[in-house]
């Protein structure tokens, strides 16, 4: 079974209508009538204005509470707005100063009230708002109640260029999500409102579904057992990519999450949002073959059957839409309306078992029919990822699916676009973040200009933009971006843009800092050379390979990309003859984000409070030492083909040490805790069997699962690797210490390299780890300023310390950054 590359990250979305097409709400297309129903139906099912008004107000005082009589917010109709979603920001008619409303914010939901609520802070008060563990918001530079700026004579009116604003993917759910509370669900809907997020997904909950529709087949919570994924793998048995795996799902579970589905879908309707819910694919449990053995049904998948992958019911079997039927209906019923918006993937990561496009033109058209017999209005929302990685989808099968609906009731989401998007060609596209993992990486100039080239393109059915990312928390300089697109109808200029972003994150204009993100911007957030950016340093993805196996030529071309003229003899893109492992990614100058860093370190004090700035710092500071580290593990293995055994143990204890500093430095900041990540797990339990089940998937996921024997790792190992204090000091550390012990005595010995040894001994180091109870930190500990700081001069300052025939110094250089 391939790594579930399952509907990959993207900054940015531009969704296709490759069988549809809408324009913006409140706006009629022509072509496309029955997308204007929704709409109006939305309106007319939806939550009343007064209601929608409630909801930003309650968002206002969560945020800042100190201004809630400041805002004078009203819900007003597209005819107000031109025919087109908007908001209107205006300075408040009755203001007087004594404690009335100041600014007076429009718009054509709760939604674009909250956008217009944001861009006012965003623009006229300097202000930022991203995730708690990025950060939080930046509200220390808004003018106190009474003195806030005023906006030009008139207002100012944002229209929305397209109607969606789109937001999570099927994965989000169980890399981000799947151990949240309603507390915590309730800030992401508020950062969902204020980013102008009208469109997400809505998967919460869903077994509670399934189970009393097969319930109606006759299947009980047993035979599901081995259907429904454990609680932190949902989202790959949802998919049909494996069963049972970290189950069963205790009865309290499905409860619970349905009853925490309800207060999502609640606020998101207050919002004036439109929930995406699931509909049936065909993925059916095992049990339902015994219920019906003339049922039509295919075993997905080619890997160990134990738990890959599910069954596909076919779709000309009468049960296919039947259930599909049922599945919507019970939705509807269980939460009280829809918005008619659904989300089926049938072979995200399964190809088809045939590939005649009658076959898959019967598929789709089935699905839908399922959808449609429980909602007559339903639209189906499908990913376009399986188009630009399977070369199974040719022009003939692409075809068969995309028409085998009626034209205006399918929505395409394009999920490359940032690189390589599908409205230009078919092509496989470039992957921005995976399974939540850390790199500061992205394409700031194709999140500026894809929207716009996309929706001006010839014959264009763009229908919004969006953001589909395997994990959140994680650069919030693109999504700050990318969201802010959603109401851009030309580019933004970015060198202007990328400019003012650290006045707006850390609340003070500082020069030394503005420079050090123009850096940032034109290396990590400039990556053109489309490839995958999927984290394989070596700290968190450990090669699982012989040492003679890793290439490590003479000469690297590009010296710019080296930390140092000692180590520029060496490839800091690991490679392996025969592809054994994925080595890391580098696509910029490493001596210029470095110099960014020493301008971070600089310019430090003047910001050092602020929460912001010290994720930044701990965020910068930990990419250019895991670079390093990739480094040091090339010379490790140059040394161990020399046989220089006196420096191949010196640098492996360098190694060590570094992974340790690292861990020192990422309890600095709470975005890089392993502990909340736990501590959530087991706070949904409702005894100690649960909360070890919970803290067992937990910990499972981030390392290696799925279909590791005692000897032979996981293709699924280190798939969603984290950069979190603890891992790095219990497990990533450990971990390598091992490879380096059999490193060490294979020359000692001048025997081959004990690989399998190696294996044994790391996969028994991970089971243990796994099962292991040891409580880490929720909090952070010390200074992440001072750290960073006495981790430069100690790795970065004089990267060529590490001598071929020395041992490693420990010495400390003057800090003179």
């Amino acid at each position: 079974m391939p790594a579930p590359r399952l509907l990959r990250v993207l900054l940015l979305l531009v969704a296709l209508a490759f069988a549809c097409a809408a324009s913006g709400v409140g706006c009629s297309d022509p072509r496309f009538p029955h997308l204007d129903r929704v709409r109006e139906l939305h309106r007319g099912e939806g939550r009343p204005a007064a209601e929608q008004e409630a909801a930003a107000r309650g968002l206002l005082a969560r945020l800042l509470p100190s201004h809630s009589g400041s805002f004078d917010f009203r819900v007003i109709s597209a005819d107000q707005c031109g025919g087109k979603a908007c908001f209107i920001v205006d300075n408040h008619p009755l203001f007087d100063g004594e404690g009335t409303p100041q600014v007076l914010l429009l718009g054509t939901s709760g939604v674009e009230i909250s956008a217009g609520l944001h861009w006012y802070l965003k623009h006229y008060c300097v202000a930022h708002v991203s995730w708690d563990k990025t950060g939080g918001a930046q509200l220390s530079s808004v003018p106190r109640p009474g003195s806030l700026p005023r906006v030009p004579s008139g207002g100012i009116l944002i229209q929305r260029p397209v109607s969606w604003s789109y937001y999570q993917n099927a994965v989000t759910s169980s890399y981000s999500f799947a151990w949240w509370d309603w507390e915590r669900w309730e800030k992401e809907i508020d950062w969902m409102a204020l980013q102008g997020i009208n469109l997400p997904l809505a998967f919460t909950g869903q077994e509670a579904i399934w189970q009393k529709v097969f319930q109606r087949y006759n299947i009980s919570k047993s035979d599901l057992d081995d259907f429904f994924g454990g609680s932190a793998f949902l989202a790959w048995s949802r998919m049909a990519n494996m069963h049972g795996w970290g189950g069963p799902l205790p009865q309290s579970w499905l409860d619970d999450q349905l009853a925490l589905q309800k207060k999502i879908l609640s606020r998101m309707y207050a919002f004036g949002m439109f929930p995406v819910l699931p509909a049936f694919s065909g993925n059916i449990p095992d049990a339902l073959r015994s219920k019906f053995p003339s049922a039509k049904v295919t075993h997905l998948g080619n890997c160990n059957p134990r738990w890959c992958c599910t069954y596909l019911l076919d779709a000309s079997d009468p049960l296919f839409v039947e259930i599909g039927k049922l599945f919507i209906e019970e939705q509807i019923r269980e939460y009280g309306g829809t918005s008619h918006v659904y989300n089926c993937d049938t072979f995200d990561e399964n190809t088809p078992p045939l590939s005649d496009p009658n076959y898959i033109s019967s598929l789709g058209a089935a699905t839908f029919r399922g959808m449609q017999s429980g909602d007559d209005d339903a639209i189906w929302l499908m990913q376009g990822w399986l188009f630009s990685y399977d070369p199974f989808w040719e022009p003939p099968q692409m075809k068969a699916l995309l028409h085998s609906v009626p034209v205006g009731r399918m929505i395409v989401l394009d999920l490359y676009a940032e690189v390589k998007p599908i409205w230009i060609n078919s092509d496989q596209c470039m992957l921005h973040n995976f399974a939540a993992d850390f790199e500061m990486y992205g394409v700031l100039d194709m999140v500026s200009s894809g929207p716009i080239d996309a929706r001006l393109s010839a014959n264009s059915t763009m229908v919004g933009v969006g953001m589909s990312m395997e994990g959140i928390e994680q650069n919030p300089i693109v999504y700050d971006l990318m969201s802010e697109m959603a109401f851009h109808h030309r580019q933004v200029d970015l060198q202007v843009w990328v400019e003012t972003y650290p006045t707006r994150r850390y609340g003070k204009s500082i020069v030394g800092l503005q420079d050090a993100w123009k850096i940032l911007y034109q290396t990590l957030y400039n990556c053109t050379d489309g490839k995958n950016d999927k984290n394989r340093d070596v700290i968190v993805a450990f090669p699982d390979v012989e040492p003679f196996v890793i290439q490590t030529p003479g000469l690297y071309t590009s010296t710019s990309k080296m930390y140092s003229t000692k180590l520029s003899k060496n490839y800091i893109a690991l490679d392996a003859s025969n592809d054994e492992y994925e080595h890391p990614h580098l696509w910029y100058d490493t001596n210029a984000v470095i110099h960014a860093l020493e301008l971070f370190l600089r310019f430090g004090d003047e910001v050092s409070d602020s929460n912001t700035f010290r994720y930044d710092l701990v965020d910068l500071t930990r990419q250019t030492l895991a670079k390093y580290a990739n480094q040091v593990f090339v010379k490790i293995i140059e040394s161990y083909k020399s046989n220089n055994v006196n420096q191949v143990s010196n640098l492996c204890q360098h190694f060590i040490d570094l992974v340790n500093d690292l861990d020192t430095l990422l309890a600095s900041h709470e975005g890089f805790l392993l502990g909340p990540w736990l501590e959530s797990a087991k706070g949904l339990a409702r005894d100690k069997e649960q909360e070890i089940q919970y803290e067992w998937n937990a910990r499972t996921q981030i390392t290696m699962w799925f279909d590791n024997t005692k000897t032979k790792a996981s293709l699924l190992r280190d798939y969603a690797n984290k950069y979190w204090s603890g891992l790095l000091r219990d497990y990533y550390g450990p971990r390598a210490a091992i490879y380096f012990k059999y490193l060490i005595l294979s020359m000692e010995k001048k025997e081959p390299f004990a690989l399998e040894e190696w294996r044994r001994e790391w996969i028994s180091l991970t089971n243990n780890w796994q099962s292991d109870r040891k409580v880490f930190p929720t909090t952070a500990t010390g200074d992440a300023l001072n750290i960073s700081r006495t981790l430069y001069k100690k790795y970065l300052h004089d990267a060529d310390l590490i001598q071929p025939e020395d041992p490693v110094s420990e010495s400390l250089q003057t800090y003179n950054a």
